[in-house]
């Protein structure tokens, strides 16, 4: 059996009070949409009665007293995210990048190989070897402290912060070949579900 990894946290994707459409009128219910934020599980989160949410909004969904959330109804697939959600996600994933820019920028700065013919770093998005290069020699002189440091100091590579990003959200739709930022139940679902 896998260990499923569960978040204490959750950001609001979307907020369908009335439900879904596509769910026939008796059996619909209020619905939350979320990503956790310590290990973007996509989420579905039935609310406690008489709350209201904000896109984007951070609310708790741990095993304590939830204040908004009466129980968590299941993990979902990015294709089960409505179109609000979607493009809610690449926003809200931005926001827990620089809200734990520390776990973030250590991936930077202590970033390995995978195998003998590849790095992590060139499975991020549009970085390739010279890339790879440029954050090692970077990092070696001294650890990147902030992406806005990493800009000013890696003046030929894309954006690092829409890069984390990109790849964040790479990997929640399933489109990754190695899954480096989501959990591994998101795996397990690939493959059974």
């Amino acid at each position: 059996m896998v260990q499923l990894k569960k978040d204490d946290y959750a950001r609001v994707l979307d907020y369908l009070p009335k439900g879904k459409s596509e769910v026939p009128p008796h059996k619909r219910k209020p619905l939350v949409q979320a990503v956790g934020t310590s290990f973007f599980s996509l989420l579905e989160l039935s609310p406690k009665q008489d709350a209201n949410f904000e896109l984007g909004e951070s609310i708790y969904i741990g095993d304590e007293n939830r204040e908004k959330i009466d129980h968590i109804e299941r993990r979902i697939k990015y294709d089960w995210l409505t179109p609000t959600a979607k493009s809610e996600l690449p926003h809200v994933v931005k926001d827990i990048v620089l809200e734990n820019d520390g776990r973030f920028l250590n991936f930077y700065n202590t970033a390995g190989s995978i195998s003998t013919r590849q790095h992590k770093l060139e499975t991020l998005p549009k970085i390739g070897k010279r890339h790879r290069e440029e954050i090692i020699e970077e990092r070696e002189i001294q650890p990147f402290q902030s992406f806005d440091e990493m800009r000013s100091r890696l003046k030929n590579i894309p954006d690092p912060l829409k890069v984390l990003v990109d790849k964040i959200v790479e990997e929640l739709k399933g489109d990754s070949k190695y899954y480096l930022f989501t959990p591994l139940v998101d795996e397990y679902q690939r493959r059974h579900g």
